[in-house]
């Protein structure tokens, strides 16, 4: 039985598939095979201190959120995690790639996420770098505070960075096929975990954080959105 940093897994597939995994997904994705998973789709830290910038502007931002400060988006990921994220999987979808374009390789395949937000201290929109070869994507959907694209059933905002549910599952659909395995390598909540089980994706999720892993697992074991 492998030791990764206090994590321990015993066997491929059967402690990865459909699991929630918590530790350092580096030492997690070194215990993997070759092209294993049909997709990452995930949503690393961008390096750019997030926190700071939530924490400058408390007073003009809208009190939704529970969850607290937090430091992992202080500096960016190795290169090393890249590394292993392509060799385990057949094709990627990475938010966040304009920060780590170093790290990857042109491509067509841009997936921007219009949040419908205008003239808010937040961008408008969001950039995901894909490997796949089709053509660039807008999906618009609105995540603007209290402000959701479907306000009769509102998610609930309770992780740094989320991304809502609805959004991953549109783009599970566009780019893999049922019962793929999904990989997200940077869990945060569990979101990537909650619509690859929407869509009938298995999948394998990894997060550091006991924080995240706690919510992962309660969002898992409701069948919340």
């Amino acid at each position: 039985m492998p030791r990764m940093r206090g994590v321990e897994l015993m066997n491929w597939p059967d402690d990865f598939v459909n699991k929630v995994i918590h530790g350092d997904c580096i030492d997690v994705m070194r215990e993997m095979p070759d092209k294993c998973v049909d997709l990452v789709l995930t949503d690393p830290p961008y390096g750019i201190n997030e926190n700071a910038f939530r924490v400058a502007n408390r007073g003009k931002l809208a009190r939704t959120t529970k969850y607290k400060d937090f430091t992992w988006d202080k500096e960016r990921i190795a290169e090393d995690y890249f590394i292993e994220i392509f060799r385990v999987s057949k094709n990627q979808i990475i938010f966040g790639g304009n920060y780590y374009i170093d790290y990857l390789y042109p491509t067509k395949c841009i997936i921007v996420w219009d949040k419908d937000t205008r003239k808010t201290n937040f961008a408008d929109c969001e950039v995901a770098w894909g490997s796949f070869n089709s053509a660039a994507r807008v999906y618009k959907h609105r995540w603007n505070g209290m402000l959701q694209e479907n306000m009769a059933k509102k998610e609930p905002r309770i992780y740094p960075c989320q991304k809502p549910v609805h959004l991953i599952t549109k783009i599970i659909k566009d780019f893999s096929n049922e019962n793929d395995l999904i990989l997200d390598p940077f869990a945060g909540s569990g979101t990537t975990a909650e619509a690859c089980r929407l869509m009938h994706r298995r999948f394998i999720v990894i997060e550091k954080t006991s924080e995240g892993i706690a919510l992962s697992k309660e969002r898992l074991s409701q069948g919340v959105l």
